[in-house]
């Protein structure tokens, strides 16, 4: 389920990199949960209808984002929480919720992705970044997808992702996250599986790290 999310402004500056108080907004709407400390199984989106300005964003028409979550029991207690607590920060706060059932896929789907994706693996002391040209990222990407299947007990066979590496305006850009550099990927992805396994895709993200603002899906 998708929970589309309207902001009022008071038009004060926001960072470019305001992912961790959006992160902190959504750990307080969902309150006490062992679920902060294990496999994000939801993803969210990056701000809407903001205008840089300097180094910043301004938001002069208010702000949208979306929220989405494979746990109808999640969306509740998010709702339940913005409605004791709208704020964000940055003078933004939730102004309206619509919600959104999870749509009937077919059994191939290319999505443009609402935040960008991070696929990284541990080797050793270091920690990888892969690229979407580089075809190691499609199977990791696959990877964790079959690992969050897995844990919500759906089948996690015959199911693949894969970045869109044609796409014209695919490229790479470094985020940082509380001073940490993460090398990201914007770029369509293509999901073959069954319509429920894509249901679930489309809720809760793709790649690593979907709990703090990256692998959303459009």
């Amino acid at each position: 389920m998708r929970v589309y999310l309207e902001l009022r402004s008071e038009k004060k500056p926001v960072p470019f990199n305001y992912q961790p108080q959006i992160t902190g907004a959504i750990h307080k709407w969902i309150g006490k949960n062992k679920i902060h400390d294990q496999t994000s199984m939801y993803s969210f989106s990056w701000l809407q209808g903001g205008r840089k300005k300097g180094n910043y964003l301004i938001f002069e028409n208010g702000a949208s984002f979306e929220f989405n979550s494979y746990d109808n029991n999640l969306i509740k207690s998010i709702i339940h929480g913005i409605q004791s607590d709208p704020s964000i920060n940055f003078g933004l706060e939730v102004s309206e919720i619509v919600l959104q059932e999870t749509p009937i896929f077919t059994d191939k789907e290319v999505f443009h992705v609402a935040s960008p994706v991070l696929v990284k693996r541990k080797l050793g002391e270091k920690e990888i970044h892969y690229t979407y040209d580089n075809p190691e990222s499609d199977i990791l990407l696959t990877e964790t997808l079959k690992t969050k299947l897995k844990k919500a007990g759906l089948p996690n066979d015959n199911i693949n992702l894969s970045f869109q590496r044609k796409y014209a305006y695919a490229k790479t850009k470094i985020i940082y996250y509380n001073k940490i550099g993460n090398k990201v990927n914007i770029c369509p992805i293509e999901i073959t599986g069954s319509p429920e396994q894509i249901g679930f895709a489309w809720n809760v993200g793709i790649g690593n790290s979907t709990g703090i603002g990256f692998g959303a899906l459009k």
